[in-house]
């Protein structure tokens, strides 16, 4: 029982109030960039997100742990820590691709996708403890999901307009169509 104890009380590498900053930072960082998507009542939304950066920070935090263990000390084992950034990548990409969904002659579930392996990434540079790079990674997703919408809306109604005058136009010109340059 004793060595039980000890186990679980295991040292790190990372002072312990340091982990817990990175993965409540990955975690408000994730929460910032999901609830968009869950204000827009995406597939994907606020816990999604959380949950996708959390672990993604956890990954990266243990990568760094299991570093500076001395059971992996020398021969034993060949470390590369890119291999979880790789892997923490593809299981992202995974869960992305299932969002995207080609319905009706259209694709959905691009951005939230897109919106996840950011947030695994913004995750990793917490875990790694670039929080600089988190924090200004999410500002700017914050704004391509928020205020690049609303120019995407602007232009989307003058496209619009600009359609609707067309065939407005196509109703009341000649029987033989439009002049043509």
């Amino acid at each position: 029982m004793e060595q039980l104890l000890e186990d679980i009380g295991h040292h790190t590498h990372i002072p312990f109030s340091v982990i817990a900053g990175r993965l409540a930072l990955a975690t408000t960082l994730g929460a910032v960039v999901g609830f968009e998507r869950e204000w827009r009542q995406r597939p994907a939304g606020l816990r999604t997100h959380i949950l996708v950066c959390l672990a993604a920070a956890l990954v990266a935090i243990l990568t760094i742990e299991i570093a500076h263990v001395s059971y992996f000390e020398g021969d034993r084992m060949r470390l590369d820590p890119l291999r979880a950034i790789e892997a923490v990548t593809s299981g992202i990409a995974f869960l992305a691709a299932g969002l995207i969904v080609f319905a009706r002659g259209e694709v959905h579930g691009l951005t939230t996708g897109a919106g996840m392996w950011l947030a695994g990434a913004i995750g990793l540079s917490c875990g790694l403890g670039f929080w600089g790079i988190a924090a200004f990674a999410t500002v700017l997703a914050v704004i391509v999901l928020s205020l690049l919408r609303i120019v995407e809306r602007k232009l989307s109604l003058k496209a619009k307009r600009e359609r609707e005058a067309l065939a407005g136009a196509g109703e009341t010109g000649p029987a033989d169509g439009p002049a043509r340059p």
